[in-house]
């Protein structure tokens, strides 16, 4: 602080983490279409910390996919002040200064937050993955601490400790992560990146450079199905810990595994033709499915109030 500043008095610092929350919010609707969707029907208490949490991922995300002239640099600089002002408790930076307080306010362990930017910073270097396994390493970091970090700001339900949870919240990440990494077969090739198992790849006789030049055949037909029910399993997985989740935030989490989910379905769809086109899940299936949720959880609102 120089000479000529002077403390931010209460009312300016809740103004301005107010507008940081609002800056999350719209990064999370410019860039997360079905995640704000589903975020609708949370609370409203709830809601500004999932949009923190998901604008810290998209920027940390985009310091490695849309580098600038030295993203190493950019990517531990970016790092290295969240880390600091989350011990100091305040940030100028509105993305950082929302994360600053969900992190705080939830009491989420610092320990997520290092493990997920070891991840983004992996991706600088590390091009490919040998088998499942392996990419199941780098996705604790980039997807199942995700998982982890939601929890707290989504609570369990009365008599539900966390850790009964966290394994189902591990494996929802990972199946979001991975309906990504199909999705964006194609996209993540063009920033040299492959995220499909190599021994999987192998096994269906297709080759990394057959997914660089975008050549579609039998064979990436048949990856692409395998990889489909390997995700599929994951879905499978995290869906036993829905109900463990506080009432008034299970239909925010059931929305966002349909929408998700609704991915997997569009590309079966498209006969697994990911290379040359982005699959998504139309609009209006989109808002028919928020529309179901929505009567879900008001319902459930409306319980609450009166129970309470």
């Amino acid at each position: 602080m120089t000479a000529t500043e002077r403390p931010l008095s209460t009312a300016e610092r809740q103004e301005r983490l107010d507008a940081a929350y609002r800056y999350c919010a719209a990064v999370n609707a410019e860039h997360g279409k079905s995640y704000h969707l589903a975020t609708r029907l949370l609370t409203a208490d709830r809601r500004p910390a999932v949009h923190a949490l998901y604008a810290a991922a998209r920027t940390a995300d985009d310091l490695v996919d849309h580098p600038g002239a030295d993203p190493e640099a950019d990517l531990a600089d970016w790092s290295r002040a969240l880390l600091a002002e989350l011990e100091a408790g305040w940030s100028d930076d509105p993305v950082r200064l929302a994360t600053v307080h969900t992190y705080r306010r939830y009491r989420i362990p610092v320990e997520h937050l290092v493990d997920f930017l070891a991840a983004m910073t992996s991706d600088l270097t590390v091009t490919g993955y040998a088998d499942l396994a392996a990419l199941d390493r780098y996705m604790w970091g980039s997807a199942s601490v995700i998982g982890l970090q939601v929890l707290p700001v989504l609570g369990t339900a009365p008599g539900v400790a966390r850790e009964e949870a966290a394994p189902h919240a591990i494996a929802l990440g990972e199946a979001f992560q991975l309906t990504n990494f199909l999705r964006d077969v194609a996209e993540d090739a063009d920033r040299g990146r492959v995220y499909l198992p190599a021994d999987v790849m192998a096994a269906h006789g297709v080759t990394r450079e057959q997914i660089e030049a975008k050549r579609y055949d039998a064979r990436f037909r048949a990856l692409m199905q395998e990889m489909v029910a390997i995700v599929r399993r994951r879905y499978d997985d995290a869906a036993p810990g829905t109900p463990l989740l506080a009432p008034e935030s299970r239909d925010c989490v059931r929305a966002a595994t349909a929408l998700y989910g609704g991915i997997l379905t569009e590309i079966e769809r498209a006969d697994y033709r990911v290379l040359d086109r982005r699959v998504t899940v139309s609009k209006p299936r989109r808002l028919g499915i928020f529309a179901r949720r929505l009567a879900s959880a008001q319902a459930v609102r409306l319980r609450t109030r009166r129970r309470a």
